[in-house]
């Protein structure tokens, strides 16, 4: 009897001492993913770092083991991590600028095995703070469990969105559009959003359309942006550009200045190459001219037109289409028949021409010429009525000479 209670004695007091055994497994929290916007900071930029915070422990328990008598009783508990505090810890350059944030979470609550949770940090980059790579550290505190550190790679970069000139002349003339190509170049390691190239206004110079959107640029890509200027007064100009740009949510924009003369020569006129200075009373005079295209672009609708107070025929010639360096003839008959003697007409042309959406003239251009009885026909020589003169006179010698010869044979 007394062993027999002994033995009992020993199994309850086995029961108490192992009644609350436990065993724990720590759970393995770690950043997943993240996700930086923008991807490459400019100085000065603000912008925001998205975590991915995942526990990695597929399951996590608690066991707890029972023992009455001679039963045994085991029972199983899942635990998550739970969380105290998330911040960001800053990073600086030599001359203590910083990459840096000013949130952090606090009691974020308990994530379970194998699930993940986002937290947003808004960054800045402090002004002036030096290009570089930078390190600021992600601090996660954790309950009964061992913290999480770790490094965030944050890159800044100066590098710029560039306005270069493509297609760019040194002179403008007054007559219609010129066309102006700029290239815009995204050097940065990161694309850009909102690109849009502006031609600031001057006095003397109107653009067709002063904006050109171009939207997203990749990395180390390129696109054009052309403009049409029209100059109304001759001189020397600055011309400025701008082009505007988004990195993330941040503006930024680079500018360019462009020195140009505008000249009174102009790259679309008539030239005359054949105007008579005289025309005989009731004869035809011929007029010819060339009409060339120095543009860079081509040009449509393209039309002589001479002014004057006589009648010249055709009224208008029409050209059509010009390529660049094209060059056209047009040809006009003048009718003296109706003019007076002696008197000096002047005839004027001028060409109009489409570029475009608008219309243009140049510069009229235009000759003289007086209209002259027929005895007085221009280009007659007077060595002419010598000669024929001369000859009379021979003929009237042969003459007197035959008809003497033929009373002395009588």
């Amino acid at each position: 009897m007394k062993i027999r209670f002994i033995l009992v004695l020993g199994i309850l007091i086995i029961g108490i001492l192992v009644t609350s055994q436990s065993c724990v497994s720590d759970p393995s929290v770690v950043i997943y993913d993240y996700e930086l916007t923008p991807s490459v900071f400019m100085p000065g930029d603000s912008g925001t770092l998205k975590l991915t915070i995942t526990n990695a422990e597929t399951t996590n328990t608690v066991s707890k083991t029972t023992v009455s008598g001679p039963s045994t009783t085991v029972s199983t508990d899942t635990v998550g991590a739970i969380f105290t505090k998330i911040w960001l810890v800053s990073a600086s350059d030599k001359n203590d600028k910083l990459i840096k944030s000013t949130i952090d979470y606090k009691d974020a609550g308990e994530l379970a095995p194998a699930a993940s949770f986002e937290v947003t940090f808004d960054i800045t980059a402090e002004n002036g703070i030096i290009e570089d790579l930078y390190f600021p550290n992600v601090k996660i505190n954790l309950e009964s469990y061992t913290d999480v550190s770790f490094p965030i790679p944050i890159k800044v970069s100066n590098t710029s969105v560039d306005i270069i000139p493509k297609s760019v002349p040194s002179k403008i003339s007054l007559s219609g559009e010129t066309e102006l190509t700029l290239n815009i170049v995204n050097n940065r390691e990161n694309s850009v959003e909102g690109v849009s190239v502006i031609a600031e206004e001057i006095e003397g110079i109107d653009y067709i359309s002063n904006n050109v959107f171009i939207g997203t640029l990749d990395s180390d890509s390129s696109e054009e942006a052309s403009f049409s200027v029209v100059s109304q007064n001759i001189g020397n100009y600055n011309l400025s550009f701008k082009v505007e740009y988004k990195n993330g949510d941040n503006f930024h924009n680079t500018e360019l200045s462009i020195p140009i003369e505008i000249t009174q020569n102009y790259d679309v006129a008539p030239v005359i190459y054949s105007f008579p200075k005289t025309i005989t009373k009731g004869e035809t005079g011929d007029i010819r001219l060339e009409v060339y295209n120095a543009k860079t672009e081509s040009i449509s609708g393209v039309l002589v037109i001479p002014s004057s107070d006589i009648s010249v025929s055709p009224s208008k010639y029409f050209i059509g289409s010009m390529d660049p360096d094209d060059v056209f003839s047009a040809s006009f008959d003048i009718d003296t028949t109706e003019l007076d003697i002696g008197k000096n007409y002047t005839v004027d042309f001028k060409v109009s021409f489409k570029q475009g959406n608008s219309y243009y003239e140049t510069e009229s251009v235009g000759s003289t010429f007086s209209v002259l009885k027929i005895s007085e026909k221009q280009g007659t020589n007077p060595l002419i009525y010598l000669l024929i003169f001369v000859v009379f006179i021979i003929l009237i010698y042969i003459l007197i000479r035959f008809f003497k010869k033929r009373r002395i044979s009588k």
